[in-house]
């Protein structure tokens, strides 16, 4: 088993995929997977990653089985094998 990676958008031109599959043993932090995803895929790493912030939520709404991390426990958020972390580009603009 593993957990499904899907990316939406620019996510998925910059990967030049709409998913990935990442194995996990036991249960992770979002954070992990979000290190795996851009080792794996280090492209992404600078649209995916706030450079000064060292962080991705400025740039992306992440859910874990649908739901936004918000309304979860944020990077903290539990994630294990079966599970899916989508990543949407937030697109800014005035």
């Amino acid at each position: 088993m593993a957990i499904t990676v899907k990316f939406i958008g620019a996510f998925r031109g910059i990967s030049g995929k709409s998913s990935l599959s990442i194995k996990v043993k036991g249960v992770v932090p979002l954070s992990k997977v979000i290190e795996r995803v851009v080792e794996e895929q280090p492209k992404l790493k600078r649209v995916l990653i706030d450079p000064e912030l060292e962080d991705p939520r400025p740039n992306t709404l992440i859910l874990v089985n649908g739901k936004e991390i918000s309304v979860l426990n944020g990077l903290n958020t539990i994630v294990e094998n079966g599970d899916e972390v989508t990543f949407v580009p937030i697109v800014h603009g005035g």
